[in-house]
């Protein structure tokens, strides 16, 4: 009897739970350049093909052997939605990958989100390139309010923002970087937000916060906002910010929610400053819109960029701001990407380091990796 048990288990798990067969994954690059740690989604019911499979067993390897980093894509659900790959992938090359079962080695997680209420509702996400933070509702009516999204300068791989808020000792730089970007009442480095009749609409700071994946590859979260009026008409605002490993950029896609059927204008910003010494440029066909502060003494430059997915409205100089100008429309995410990169981080050293990288982050979006399971 113990025998038959031993083997109806074992036919139950190879049946049900264990990987059923090795699938083969092959990964092409149609672009004519390197695609360098970039993530790419294969959806879970193609990986699986409707059976029960154990993720837990689950690896993805080179015809050399080497596990890839992967991750399981939930979006919030208790069910896997997608299967995430942190691969390379040569210029117009193509990379073969074998999904079968093993024992997963441990992998660094490179992407990380919270809500941190210790210091006044804050919520801040990172990868192992840079870091990002909003403001939430314990800082409205502060003498430290501000608006639009932060940038936290850093210069190392690690996972920095539970031991910057450990510490609280994040405004000199200590040999991983540091927080001086200064934001005030602006969009900051690529905030939404309406603009109705030439002029931003902000909201309150976000109410509710909701992680939908956190890591190791990328992390997702929501940030709901209430109703505040715009122009004589409520409007509510849902924001869905994704952060990859290997990004300089975010996935922003703003969900904006009001009666009637006309569009509303929104505009996607960047801080500018006063001192001399700022580069920029703006290119409505493609969409991509860049900014390199002044030098901040010994601290060095950040660069902002953004890039549009969708028809821009206009660019316009407007409140100290570099604005982009896109039509919202209810039921419509407005999907864009934003981002930054310091020069004392060594990856991304000049203005014209910054452009390319915009550019064939574009090119990325416009021609992505090909995917092809067998």
């Amino acid at each position: 009897m113990k025998k038959i048990a031993s083997f109806l288990a074992l036919a139950a798990l190879l049946s049900g739970g264990a990987l059923a067969q090795k699938r083969t994954l092959l990964i092409r690059n149609p672009s004519a350049f390197d695609r360098n740690e970039v993530v790419v989604s294969v959806p879970w019911s193609q990986v699986a093909g409707g059976k029960k499979t154990d993720t837990a067993s689950m690896v993805v390897v080179t015809a050399a052997g080497r596990q890839v980093p992967l991750q399981f894509e939930r979006l919030g659900s208790a069910e896997v939605k997608n299967l995430l790959l942190l691969v390379s992938v040569k210029a117009n090359a193509s990379l073969p990958l074998t999904i079968t079962s093993g024992k997963r080695q441990a992998e660094p997680v490179r992407t990380f989100a919270r809500y941190v209420p210790e210091r006044k509702d804050d919520f801040a996400w990172e990868n192992d390139r840079i870091a990002f933070r909003m403001y939430g509702k314990a800082l409205e009516g502060t003498n430290e309010d501000a608006q639009g999204i932060d940038v936290w300068a850093k210069r190392t791989p690690d996972l920095i923002i539970n031991k910057w808020y450990r510490t609280g000792d994040y405004h000199a730089d200590h040999g991983d970087g540091l927080d001086y970007y200064s934001v005030g009442m602006s969009l900051g480095a690529g905030d939404i937000a309406p603009f109705p009749n030439g002029k931003i609409s902000y909201p309150k700071h976000y109410r509710h916060h909701e992680v939908l994946d956190n890591g190791p590859i990328r992390s997702t979260f929501r940030l709901s906002f209430d109703s505040w009026d715009v122009n004589g008409k409520p409007v509510t605002l849902t924001k869905t910010i994704s952060i990859d490993a290997g990004s300089q950029l975010n996935r922003v896609e703003a969900d904006f929610s009001f009666a009637g059927s006309q569009s509303l204008p929104v505009a996607v910003g960047i801080v500018q400053r006063k001192e001399a010494g700022a580069e920029r440029s703006v290119q409505e066909i493609p969409g991509i819109i860049a900014y390199r502060e002044p030098a901040h003494g010994a601290d060095g430059n950040l660069a902002i960029g953004i890039i549009a997915r969708q028809r821009i409205v206009k660019t316009l100089d407007a409140e100290n701001q570099m604005l982009v100008v896109m039509e919202a429309k209810p039921g419509k995410p407005v999907v864009y990407y934003q981002g930054a990169a310091w020069n004392k981080a060594g990856k991304i050293k000049s203005f014209s380091d910054w452009t390319t990288y915009l550019k064939n982050f574009k090119t990325q979006l416009d021609q992505p990796l090909q995917v092809t399971l067998k």
